[in-house]
């Protein structure tokens, strides 16, 4: 499969620092790619890097067929950002910010107009695209944001925390419209903090642990290579629960509310163990739980998905 973004090798310090070291990575063209990794583990480093904000201290980039340090306007042309940091001018209407970001590309000519015209209506915006942005709630700026970053047909989309903030109603519609751009042929590069996002929309995803790449795989083969993080989830009316200590199938416990979660690599014994252990108790619930991407995410980085500044 034809390659859209090819990175090899890439590294960059900040001072004894090894923020990024040594990763490559391929992403296919026309699949959604999520990049996940804890506080500090070079996840931002590297997605400034591939768009071309930082320099690499070594390394290749290569983003729809051009190197960027060889071809960096070339490349640059092919590729659209929207960064979590970035805001809409307020003072200006959706149409004319796009309009604006169409002029900043080098494009033209009386058929700009219809055609922000016609991206604002995909987005969903038809009835205020000449309101001041500085009368739009979060959820609409950001859509604002997404419509400079298409105005130009980019080959690549790169979309950082693109939800974030967003209540549920406007995630629903960004991942909406982030799922029909991905079935019209565009590439999506996705940094996200949101597991739950990345395991709905992307087709592989790579999580980066201390400047290295630590996996890549789909969601579901990465979860299935932790069989061991398989859980067993038990509610009991007094809230009473066996120690995982004292059981010889579970590893450890949580407790989420009022349930206890246990972790096994055989469920069928530690289901059977924990009920033989609560004896008269009254269960008020009793599921067996595949890892979700959470879990595997923990279980690579050693740590709980934060954002990195």
């Amino acid at each position: 499969m034809e390659h859209a973004i090819k990175i090899n090798n890439l590294h960059k310090k900040f001072g004894d620092i090894k923020a990024v070291n040594g990763i490559d990575f391929t992403v296919q063209k026309g699949e959604i790619f999520g990049f996940l990794g804890p506080n500090g583990a070079g996840k931002t480093t590297t997605a400034r890097m591939i768009t071309g904000v930082l320099n690499p201290d070594r390394g290749d980039i290569d983003l729809a067929g051009y190197n960027l340090h060889k071809n960096f306007v070339e490349a640059r042309l092919r590729i659209g950002v929207v960064p979590e940091a970035a805001n809409a001018y307020q003072e200006l209407t959706a149409l004319e910010n796009i309009k604006f970001m169409a002029r900043m590309y080098g494009l033209s000519g009386k058929d700009i107009n219809e055609k922000a015209k016609e991206l604002l209506k995909k987005l969903g915006l038809e009835d205020r695209m000449n309101d001041r942005v500085k009368g739009y709630s979060k959820g609409m700026t950001q859509r604002v944001i997404l419509g400079m970053a298409l105005i130009n047909d980019p080959e690549i989309l790169f979309l950082d925390e693109p939800t974030r903030g967003l209540d549920v109603q406007s995630t629903r519609i960004m991942h909406e419209i982030i799922q029909d751009l991905n079935e019209k042929g565009s590439t999506i590069f996705l940094t996200t903090h949101n597991i739950q996002e990345a395991n709905q929309l992307c087709h592989r995803v790579a999580v980066i642990n201390k400047g290295k790449i630590a996996a890549i795989d789909t969601p579901e083969s990465l979860k299935d290579t932790f069989k061991d993080l398989q859980t067993v989830e038990l509610c009991l009316k007094d809230g009473d629960y066996p120690l995982p200590e004292a059981c010889e199938y579970i590893s450890q416990a949580t407790r989420e509310g009022n349930k206890m979660r246990y972790y096994t690599g055989n469920p069928d014994r530690a289901v059977k163990e924990l009920i033989n252990k609560i004896e008269d108790r009254k269960i008020v619930g009793l599921n067996i739980l595949e890892p979700d991407l959470e879990d595997v995410f923990v279980e690579l980085t050693g740590g709980e998905l934060t954002n990195e500044n």
